[in-house]
């Protein structure tokens, strides 16, 4: 005989009836791998991603899962160190606006974004090594004849840079394209101090001639402080560490069939160059600043004193 009861479960095989009754509603998914205990949590949680609709994606997030669960076990923080993370993540958050990104501070200050950058900028032997862009690029810099001095508020000990831009092979490179954009001598960015320095202070583009050769004036660049007033900067207190950023000037060269170029050069007497707050110092971007005292020649770049020269050559890679 038709059980009528049982036309409410159309759907549904005989064998679970029982089971729909005392709130079982469904078989686990083949990809479950078991109830979650300490032993297995990474195993339990990736488990579920079995049906992610990106590969990369379920690849990434196994590898965090993996490490984060790794670090929780080696570290076993009480409920309150775990919460007190969170809330540390929160204020990093509410410290981001549309001019700051304290996550990325974050990055900067572990060392990640060097690191991503590294393993994004593999080059041959011979290339310039890659480096950080930083917060302060501008991407419309004006683009100005070889000579002229990015300065434009004659502050600071006048700097002449000079050099080559060759491919791996020593060739010059005509028509590569340099941005170059610096801190001034009291360690702040023109974006930094609207009002203060012109606008465009100590940024300009230059182009090559046949000979891959450029040169600009500018001024010795100081240190500065990475922002410091919020939460990475207080972590950076706790852990005994100091926000400096050592002098440099920032480049990017790029020629068409080249591997874009990102980089710094440092200068090799400031007190910051061997603790950079963002790990940004590579040996072989530490340039040489050399004091010339001579004032004809002083007259022939168009200086009216003393000045540092640096020579420095960039070498792009073929992509």
């Amino acid at each position: 005989m038709k059980d009528e009861n049982l036309e409410q479960f159309p759907s549904v095989p005989l064998p679970m009836i029982g089971r729909l009754g005392r709130g079982v509603s469904t078989m686990p998914d083949t990809h479950e791998t078991g109830y979650f205990s300490e032993n297995n949590s990474a195993e339990v949680v990736t488990g579920r991603n079995k049906n992610a609709r990106d590969e990369r994606l379920k690849f990434a997030m196994e590898v965090i899962t993996r490490k984060l669960h790794e670090a929780v076990k080696e570290i076993e923080p009480t409920q309150e160190e775990w919460f007190e993370a969170i809330m540390f993540l929160t204020r990093t958050g509410h410290k981001c606006d549309d001019w700051r990104q304290e996550f990325i501070l974050l990055s900067d200050v572990l060392g990640v974004s060097m690191l991503v950058d590294a393993v994004n900028s593999r080059r041959p032997t011979g290339a310039s090594e890659n480096t950080v862009l930083g917060p302060f690029h501008v991407s419309d810099a004006p683009e100005y004849p070889m000579g002229t001095n990015i300065c434009l508020d004659q502050k600071g000990e006048d700097l002449v840079v000079r050099g080559k831009i060759t491919d791996v092979d020593g060739h010059p490179l005509e028509g590569a394209k340099i941005d170059v954009w610096q801190a001034n001598d009291e360690g702040f960015y023109d974006v930094q101090q609207k009002g203060i320095q012109p606008e465009f202070n100590l940024r300009g583009v230059f182009r090559t001639g046949t000979d891959g050769t450029y040169w600009f004036r500018a001024v010795r660049p100081k240190h500065y402080s990475i922002p410091s007033d919020g939460p990475v900067g207080a972590l950076l207190t706790q852990l005994g560490r100091h926000p400096y950023r050592p002098a440099h000037l920032h480049y990017i060269v790029e020629k068409e069939g080249y591997d874009r170029l990102t980089t710094h050069i440092f200068d090799p007497d400031d007190a910051y160059l061997h603790s950079d707050a963002v790990f940004g110092v590579k040996q072989s971007l530490i340039a040489e600043f050399v004091r010339v005292d001579d004032p004809s020649k002083a007259a022939e770049i168009g200086f009216n004193g003393p000045y540092w020269d640096v020579e420095f050559d960039f070498v792009l890679a073929r992509k």
